[in-house]
């Protein structure tokens, strides 16, 4: 792979903080070495001395000395390097990538800890894309992304898609405009990347199949572009076996996937993680020292005590508690739209996330009956504009999450709104 030519300018100038350099260095030395060189302010002088945290269960975790002093303290810019080194581990395990033992010129894996999912993909968008560019995504998609890629200046390419995610005959034929050898021609403006999140994705609820993941990898390989995997919704899959990940059939080091604790452990924690061909790994951390530094060292010690307290198979075990929770939640919402929206509107069954992406039957665009007309009624929901880059563009969709809202407050909502439904026919 050639990974330079997926830089942009200013990720190509990028180079390592001295100061920062000093820092990652003295967190993973021993501690018989004399530092005089970083400006770390001394924990000593810190008014938080302990933490006693308290698990649903009844456990504990404790936060006090030396520990406490390095969730208080800067860190090293990939991550606090246990924790690091745990979430290789686990990723190999998940996984088992076939970059994982590469040389790092040929896009070995690595993988840094970011401020959140969003923060690592805003990155990651910033390295990759020049005015002008070409990218790939398929709409709908979560509107964070589209404020994140608009100020960039690319061209964004819709590639249709349907319940089962991206449709590979589309792709296809979108890159039927371009010859594989174009990627080597700059002046063909070939497609950087291809962005999907493949489970569960917001708004839709819908899962790529890992038969559709495969034909889009061998395009992806065909014609040499990167796969940005976003996949926050991973752990929330109803079914068993979990489907393959972009990550695991990596053979060319051309995957970025960005993971979070958000929808596991805790979203305000804001601990995420990207996994990828060291070479981009890189240019991520070297924007990182001069943004954020890195992430919350405090939340990446509660995370890493916990998984250590819990080990790998505690950690898999409160997912599939928390997949039970969340499977639950979408049967209820689904109970609700049956017996309310029933022909009114249509909708698929998500097998993974949070969220339901419902057609209204009659209509051509969504966004007064329920920005206005469900509102007065006092239901909230996302109207399907949203989650397009022409927002102004009718649809007749909307986006129901079923996280928070008990069984009965979906049920009461979704009544309400096919009331507005009826009297807007």
């Amino acid at each position: 792979m050639n990974y330079a030519r997926f830089l942009t300018a200013t990720s190509a100038a990028r180079k390592a903080s001295p100061i920062r350099t000093m820092a990652d260095v003295l967190n993973v030395s021993p501690k018989s070495l004399i530092s005089l060189a970083p400006g770390f302010p001394n924990p000593d002088t810190f008014p938080f001395k302990n933490a006693t945290i308290t698990l649903g269960d009844g456990n504990t975790i404790q936060i006090a000395g030396e520990v406490m002093h390095t969730a208080l303290q800067y860190s090293a810019t990939y991550g606090i390097p246990e924790l690091v080194s745990w979430l290789k581990r686990f990723q190999i395990k998940l996984h088992n990538p076939p970059t994982t033992h590469y040389a790092p010129p040929q896009g070995q894996l690595d993988l840094c800890i970011t401020s959140g999912c969003q923060d690592g993909l805003c990155k990651a968008f910033e390295m990759i894309i020049n005015p002008g560019d070409n990218i790939l995504l398929n709409e709908p998609v979560y509107s964070g992304t589209l404020q994140a890629l608009h100020p960039l200046g690319c061209n964004i390419i819709n590639v249709p898609s349907d319940e089962f995610g991206i449709i590979p005959d589309a792709l296809k034929e979108i890159l039927s405009k371009w010859k594989p050898e174009d990627s080597k021609d700059p002046s063909k403006n070939t497609p950087k990347f291809l962005y999907t999140v493949p489970n569960g994705n917001n708004p839709t609820g819908h899962s790529l199949t890992g038969d559709r993941k495969k034909e889009i990898y061998k395009l992806a390989s065909k014609y040499d572009f990167l796969i940005i995997e976003d996949d926050p919704y991973y752990f929330l899959q109803f079914n068993k076996p979990r489907a393959p990940t972009f990550l695991s059939m990596d053979v060319d080091g051309r995957v970025v996937r960005a993971d979070s604790f958000s929808k596991v452990l805790s979203s305000g924690l804001r601990v995420g993680f990207i996994t990828g061909p060291k070479p981009l790994i890189e240019r991520i951390v070297l924007h990182t020292q001069v943004s954020s530094m890195h992430a919350c060292a405090f939340a990446q010690v509660m995370i890493l005590q916990l998984l250590k307290q819990w080990g790998e198979e505690g950690f898999l075990a409160h997912v599939d508690r928390v997949v039970d929770f969340y499977r639950s939640q979408r049967d209820a919402i689904l109970a609700a739209a049956e017996k309310w929206l029933s022909g009114l509107a249509e909708w698929h069954v998500p097998v993974a996330g949070m969220f339901v992406w419902i057609k209204i039957k009659g209509i051509s665009n969504s966004r007064q009956l329920i920005e206005e007309e469900a509102l007065k009624k006092e239901v909230l929901l996302v109207p399907g504009s949203a989650f397009y880059t022409d927002s102004s563009a009718p649809s007749p969709y909307f986006r129901a999450c079923f996280s928070l809202a008990s069984a009965k407050d979906m049920d009461v909502a979704f009544q309400r709104l096919a009331q507005v439904i009826k009297e807007s026919l």
